[in-house]
């Protein structure tokens, strides 16, 4: 089966099933459905940063400080969130991702999807998935901090960093 085969859950602005559609059409057609950004970090503390391959669906080649995907049917958040960490890090058994927060990304051209943001630690050697990841490196937070501005990332991503480092200040702020 190939990726635009596989079935997800079609969801409303409340993020509630309405039905079910096969990927390529989920986003031929803008449907709302169900994504999870992981944020994986080694055991200093370093996030994983990767450049998509050119062949993903979508945001091809682009970069990314997150592993993730979309849900499946029937799939929880949860779920999909450990499923896709262990298959884009290509390792098994890591610990059940953390879940901090969801919402709604809409890429203001009518599409949109509903995100939860999870994190992890991974002291796993990694072996990334070679149809999905081009390059990949554990980088210092303040690394990619800087590489904002000059390097090209996959917008979803870089919206949900975005909440992330203000979901962190908020928290800090209590």
């Amino acid at each position: 089966m190939s990726a635009a085969d596989e079935i997800l859950d079609v969801v409303d602005e409340n993020d509630q099933v309405v039905g079910v559609a096969p990927r390529g059409r989920v986003y031929a057609e803008g449907l709302r459905h169900r994504c999870v950004f992981i944020q994986a970090r080694d055991a200093d503390g370093r996030l994983f940063v990767h450049r998509r391959t050119p062949t993903k669906l979508v945001f091809p080649s682009l970069y990314d400080m997150f592993v993730g995907g979309v849900v499946g049917a029937g799939e929880s958040y949860a779920q999909a969130a450990l499923r896709e960490a262990e298959e884009e890090l290509g390792v098994s058994g890591l610990p059940e991702p953390r879940f901090l927060f969801k919402f709604l990304y809409e890429d203001g051209a009518g599409h949109g999807w509903w995100s939860a943001v999870y994190e992890v630690r991974c002291e796993l050697p990694v072996n990334p998935q070679a149809e999905e990841v081009a390059w990949h490196a554990f980088l210092p937070e303040p690394e990619v901090v800087a590489h904002l501005a000059d390097w090209e990332w996959v917008p979803d991503g870089l919206a949900a960093y975005e909440r992330l480092r203000a979901h962190r200040a908020a928290e800090g702020c209590r």
